[in-house]
């Protein structure tokens, strides 16, 4: 169903002319645009070459674990060469994805346990593993134009520097499942998409239009001229439920150890925080962003 916040992209910043939204500039005072230069990065994630690598975080392995991930992988049309199962284990819900993908003329291969945990690098499989074609990225004018499409105004996700697969699965189900148009992640330093990623997003991934980008900073500011209000999670701004999201927005989320880098947040308009009202300081990055892209939607939904 098409909403009332429909959204035109243009070439005119709102800034210095069209309003996207009755409340102007929300209220809040944007900080001066820095000049453009690289993004900074924090540690880099392992490489085949290191003793600890691990095959589950290789975004170039083509596994797909578990039965949710391969489900959604079927729904989703893409590619798959082979579907591994347990031996003797035809029962539940794998004889019914058994039976979608022999429908599709896809190969399905009974492997003994053992050799099924190698496929499937170690990560709980549940009985099943396919080997599918790598996920492919798209341009961030990609994720622009599938708002478009739908009528709405972009709702963008953007992932700042986040290594640990298990966060960026569970970010990418909850921006799937709010509606989110599309994620935003680093070329450098920061994990792609992975089998462990996309175990860890119960198969949202199929779903979810993701881009690599080189530049964080550049890529915010290159937002900011199509329109888009950019609001950085970090500790010290104004509280989530105090914001207006009325309008084309990017919400960006850093890692748990080092939030979002001083040049990413700078770039953006505003600071977003979740106040904490018990003996933690902080919540985990992956449960952070529900809480705020659901607000984020939710505002979009309002009528103006």
């Amino acid at each position: 169903m098409k909403n009332n916040n429909s959204y035109k992209p243009n070439n005119r910043n709102p800034r210095g002319g069209k309003s996207y939204n009755n409340s102007g500039n929300n209220g809040y005072t944007r900080k001066p645009r820095p000049a453009d230069s690289e993004n900074e990065f924090r540690t880099a994630p392992l490489t085949e070459g290191d003793a600890s690598f691990d095959p589950a975080s290789d975004e170039t392995n083509g596994a797909v674990v578990g039965r949710n991930a391969v489900r959604e992988l079927l729904k989703s049309g893409r590619a798959i060469d082979k579907i591994f199962v347990r031996k003797g284990d035809r029962e539940g819900s794998i004889t019914m994805l058994v039976a979608q993908a022999i429908e599709r003329k896809i190969p399905v291969l009974e492997v003994e346990r053992q050799k099924l945990d190698a496929y499937a690098c170690g990560l709980p499989h549940q009985g099943i593993v396919a080997m599918a074609a790598q996920k492919e990225y798209c341009s961030v004018e990609d994720i622009l134009a599938i708002a478009e499409e739908r009528g709405e105004m972009p709702l963008i996700i953007i992932a700042d520097g986040i290594n640990d697969p298990n966060n960026l699965g569970a970010m990418i189900r909850c921006a799937e499942g709010a509606g989110a148009h599309g994620i935003i992640i680093p070329k450098r330093h920061a994990v792609g998409v992975s089998p462990a990623v996309t175990k860890a997003s119960a198969g949202a991934v199929e779903h979810m239009a993701i881009a690599k980008v080189t530049n964080l900073a550049q890529t915010i500011a290159d937002l900011k001229e199509r329109g888009i209000w950019t609001y950085a999670a970090e500790a010290g701004g104004t509280p989530y439920y105090d914001v207006d999201y009325k309008n084309p927005c990017a919400l960006v989320f850093g890692s748990e150890g080092e939030g979002v880098s001083r040049l990413v947040k700078d770039t953006c308009d505003f600071i977003v925080s979740i106040p904490m009202y018990g003996h933690v300081n902080s919540l985990n990055v992956s449960t952070a962003s529900a809480v705020i892209i659901n607000e984020a939607k939710r505002g979009q939904m309002q009528k103006k």
